[in-house]
């Protein structure tokens, strides 16, 4: 057990510190010595059990579905890390509050603008292929053209942690609270020193948990009792039990102007419209890897064809993203959409409604068609 300086606590505390001793001794250690102040205890946070940080490539790269971040060898500074990955050095260290030469500690993170690996694009799914293709058995029904083999994939995770980038007067250990993390665990994902210390701007990863919290069942409505001599309480009217009127709902907005006709959804063809709508942004490798196809607010989103759900993540602004797997190492992918219906490890057919459109102008999907890891144009699986 670590000694407690009274200088960090200062006068007039050494019944609180016995306390926090005492308790100490008997259970885990709250590192932080905050865990019980003012009937806040950090304890479950400092006691949650994480995974261990994915290793990286041989760059040091790691990617996930959404962003990448590079960990800094032994005697790394900014500028080496950058040749590494193959960026300019004053942009990396722009990006993380740095200069180029700023020395780094083996193991610290840095956070990567844009991305460095294979299939980049407005989603990044080629970093999710390597695990998605594997997760789920075959399924007949699709037909695809011969391309060309796919490049080795990059070190991947799908479980992607929350990227937090420090904001002014925030420390590892207000930050470790917030996310109900060891502080511990946060220094080993991020390479922290022994200090802890973070700077403003510093992008953190979260350390992602070995399960998710338990859900809380929903509370049961409270028996009705009534005190001796105030009779029984008058039941509800079965009038009161029906169901209202249906109300008269205001006619969707207009699907937005578009700039193409979308393919015809037919049977024959490879895959199905996943929304009925017309496109406004076609394919380009390297700019876009897949098209957007606009539909009404709130329109069902269908799987191009029958598969299983291979990965349910999120962009940087936390905008769903389902990948299906189909036969074939055939991916299909579908962003920019909500309420989503399926789970991963589902299997779905042809046409099944698995999430909604958006609302307002972002009422369109994004959707990819992939052979490994390659992104292919949708519309020739889609005529």
């Amino acid at each position: 057990m670590r000694a407690v300086s009274k200088s960090v606590l200062g006068r007039g505390t050494t019944a609180m510190v016995a306390a926090l001793v005492l308790a100490g001794c008997e259970g885990p250690l709250d590192y932080d010595l905050r865990g019980q102040v003012g009937g806040f205890s950090t304890t479950p946070a400092a006691q949650s059990a994480t995974t261990n940080r994915p290793a990286p490539d041989s760059r040091g790269v790691i990617t996930y579905p959404t962003y990448q971040v590079a960990v800094a060898q032994r005697g790394d500074n900014v500028a080496a890390v950058a040749a590494r990955v193959g960026l300019p050095e004053a942009e990396l260290a722009r990006f993380n509050g740095l200069k180029p030469t700023d020395q780094l500690r083996e193991g610290e993170v840095l956070a990567l603008p844009r991305s460095v690996g294979a299939g980049a694009g407005n989603v990044d799914i080629a970093s999710i292929a390597t695990t998605a293709i594997d997760q789920a058995p075959d399924t007949g029904g699709v037909r695809v053209t011969n391309l060309e083999p796919a490049k080795p994939a990059p070190v991947t995770s799908t479980d992607e942690p929350i990227r937090h980038k420090v904001k002014r007067g925030e420390t590892a250990y207000t930050i470790s609270r917030l996310y109900q993390v060891p502080v511990d665990a946060l220094a080993e994902w991020n390479g922290l020193g022994s200090d802890f210390a973070v700077r403003e701007g510093q992008f953190l990863l979260i350390p992602v948990k070995n399960q998710a919290a338990p859900r809380q069942a929903a509370a049961a409505a409270p028996t009705a009792t009534t005190e001796p001599g105030q009779g029984s309480p008058t039941p509800t009217p079965p009038s009161a039990t029906q169901p209202l009127p249906d109300e008269k709902v205001a006619p969707l907005t207009p699907a937005p102007d578009v700039t193409a006709e979308a393919p015809t959804d037919s049977s024959s063809s490879a895959l199905a419209l996943p929304v009925t709508g017309k496109i406004i942004r076609p394919y380009a490798k390297g700019k876009n890897e897949g098209i957007d196809i606009a539909g009404s607010p709130g329109a069902s989103v269908k799987a191009a064809e029958a598969g299983t759900v291979a990965a349910i993540t999120a962009d940087a602004d936390q905008i769903p993203i389902i990948v299906v797997k189909h036969t074939n190492d055939l991916l299909t992918v579908y962003a920019n959409v909500e309420n989503i219906s399926v789970k991963k490890g589902d299997r779905v057919s042809r046409g099944q409604s698995i999430a909604k459109l958006r609302g307002g102008e972002n009422a369109y999907v994004h959707f990819e068609v992939r052979k490994g890891f390659e992104s292919v144009d949708p519309e020739t699986y889609l005529r």
